[in-house]
């Protein structure tokens, strides 16, 4: 579904990409791989439509937990040709706390476990309550041998903020007054307020996922594209070129 073209509608000037370039972002997956399939499609047909670009798809991050299919999300986009959209990774909170705990910090596995883990650790094959009543030494050891040691290296591989243009991706958000460099990962990939309550101009407009919107929470400092996919069946993607900006979304009814 193709929605909400707003390169035609007039006004002040709009933030851009440099001249050349198609940029494709997309809203948090949690594990809906048969959406993410939905969506590549439509960005797949929109580009092929919009003529020679030099196009890149970034992801804002949280691929996985909460929806069925987060071994297959990671499969599909780790395999994704290069051609003729590029994809480029953001790290979201849900993938930090799994590199964490595949890292050893086993005091992490029961708060993932209940905020998706579970999900996840089930499209790897493992039914969650075989951890019940289990040594978390153990259970650290059921993890690490159910998810393929490419998979954890894909997603340690992922970056923080992307600049193109006039738009920063990020998967949570930034510290307003903060500058970019400065900025504490922990914001990056986590942050609610006060960045969302911020109505100040960053020198960029923030493309972030994160917090989750009934619809694509556009606003002159930012633009929210987690729509809620694990459960609303709306995964949404924005594109740009120029100053044109669009949006792609898969259907609903999830």
């Amino acid at each position: 579904m193709f929605i909400d073209s707003l390169s035609a509608r007039p006004g002040p000037s709009r933030p851009s990409v440099p001249d050349g370039h198609r940029v494709y972002a997309v809203g948090d997956v949690h594990g809906r791989d048969d959406l993410l399939d939905e969506l590549l499609e439509l960005i797949e047909a929109d580009n092929g439509r919009r003529g020679a670009a030099t196009s890149r798809m970034v992801f804002l991050g949280d691929l996985i937990d909460r929806g069925p299919g987060s071994a297959a999300v990671i499969e599909r986009l780790r395999t994704y040709p290069t051609e003729p959209i590029a994809p480029l990774f953001l790290l979201g909170n849900h993938e930090e706390v799994l590199l964490r705990i595949l890292n050893g910090e086993v005091d992490l596995i029961e708060s993932w476990l209940r905020f998706g883990g579970a999900e996840c650790l089930r499209s790897y094959g493992v039914d969650p309550a075989r951890l019940r009543d289990t040594d978390r030494r153990r259970v650290m050891d059921l993890i690490r041998d159910a998810i393929p040691a490419e998979h954890a290296t894909f997603l340690g591989e992922f970056a923080d903020t992307l600049r193109i243009g006039e738009y920063l991706f990020v998967h949570a958000g930034i510290r307003p007054g903060v500058a970019l460099n400065d900025q504490l990962q922990s914001d990056l990939r986590w942050i609610r307020a006060p960045f969302l309550d911020a109505v100040d101009d960053h020198g960029f407009v923030v493309v972030h996922g994160h917090t989750i919107s009934h619809r694509v929470d556009e606003r002159d400092n930012r633009i929210g594209l987690d729509t809620g996919a694990y459960r609303s069946g709306v995964l949404t993607a924005m594109g740009v070129e120029g100053s044109g900006r669009w949006y792609l979304q898969t259907g609903g009814a999830g």
